[in-house]
């Protein structure tokens, strides 16, 4: 490696400098891409344990608030293990891609994800084109045209997804039921054994767990009804709003372009300028497996999630003002969902759903 090169990795990048090449950046984050198998494993066996406690603790408890509670719980478990599964599909979370593929695919029975759907969705797409209109499907914006040609029961879902409100709605359907619960041809075009039994897996699985409550049920005289509701319907509920709204504030903001033009995509260096580093207050973000610091995850995604915060950390001061922090609030994340209704990709502004601009979006360009 030249001193020239060395330079540029070792030295911040000045505001005003053209960001330098993904490679270089990756360059700066390969000190921290060492996964260890153990901490991956304590990590699931630990999350999949509370997991199960908060399921059972919804039996346990004859109070219905109590129920209710744990399970809220339950659903935002079935979010931290999913993110563990999410490491593992990545093969980020262990060196050993047979043990990542096995530990993915049961991280991601509790929220009934079929591990080679989700891969194809979300590595290749979501990752391989992020924010490219026509490829990448994950909350991408309608442009005004595109919105004045849908019916009028789906502009009216349109504005229950983009009014702050509707995560939950939007992943189950859009996403969950459209793209990975056995999808039709129009979703998924490219068939796959593998896509077939991931969702008899995850199938069975659903299958097992609710037979298990309606046995706890019967054992325990209770409804029925009830404890399939708090035990089952009330976590995965509450996952989809999880992952809906934890998908839509790492990609939506004022800040952040979508590209309709391949050439102009690749030049904004979209692994770094289409993503957001959320800051929540207190604990969130570690309890959340690091999730949050989402930029280093787009840069390299064999970055394992223990090492996410110090690659985010490495990146804010190797780019400084180049990569879109933002604190969280519910003001800000109800204000930003009141501005960014629809997007035009060519004027780089967001719209309301009259087509008037409501922001205009940040351009990060190579030079």
């Amino acid at each position: 490696m030249s001193d020239q090169t060395s330079q540029e990795i070792m030295t911040p990048i000045p505001v005003g400098e053209p960001i330098p090449h993904r490679k270089i950046i990756r360059a700066w984050l390969t000190p921290l891409t060492e996964r260890v198998v153990a901490k991956a494993i304590v990590l699931q066996l630990f999350d999949t344990l509370i997991l199960t406690a908060a399921i059972v603790a919804t039996v346990y408890f004859e109070s219905v608030w109590l129920k209710l509670l744990f399970a809220l719980v339950a659903g935002f478990l079935i979010g931290r293990i999913f993110i563990l599964g999410h490491d593992a599909c990545h093969q980020s979370f262990t060196p050993y891609r047979n043990l990542n593929k096995w530990l993915g695919r049961l991280a991601f029975l509790p929220s009934l994800t079929p591990y080679s759907l989700w891969e194809v969705g979300h590595n290749v797409v979501h990752h391989g084109q992020t924010n490219l209109k026509g490829f990448d499907f994950v909350w991408a914006p309608l442009s005004l045209e595109e919105y004045q040609l849908l019916s009028p029961a789906r502009k009216r879902l349109e504005h229950i997804y983009r009014s702050g409100l509707g995560p939950a709605l939007y992943y189950f359907i859009e996403i969950w039921w459209n793209k990975m619960f056995f999808p039709n041809k129009k979703n998924m075009p490219a068939s796959r054994p593998a896509f077939l039994w991931d969702n008899v897996l995850v199938s069975v699985f659903a299958v097992i767990w609710n037979a298990l409550l309606i046995w706890a049920a019967i054992a325990t005289q209770q409804s029925i009804l009830l404890t399939i509701v708090m035990g089952f319907v009330i976590p995965f509920i509450f996952w989809n709003a999880m992952i809906g709204f934890v998908v839509y504030v790492h990609h939506t903001h004022t800040s952040v372009s979508w590209y309709s033009d391949k050439s102009e995509w690749l030049k904004a260096q979209p692994f770094v300028s289409t993503t957001v580093h959320m800051i929540f207050p207190g604990k969130w973000g570690a309890w959340m497996h690091h999730i949050m610091e989402h930029t280093a995850h787009h840069v390299d995604m064999s970055v394992p999630l223990y090492k996410l915060k110090q690659a985010q950390s490495k990146l804010e001061e190797m780019l400084p003002g180049r990569i879109i922090v933002q604190k969280f609030s519910w003001a800000w994340y109800f204000h930003t969902a009141k501005l960014c209704k629809l997007y035009d990709t060519q004027k780089k502004c967001w719209l309301d759903f009259k087509g008037n601009m409501t922001a205009q979006s940040m351009k990060v360009v190579l030079s």
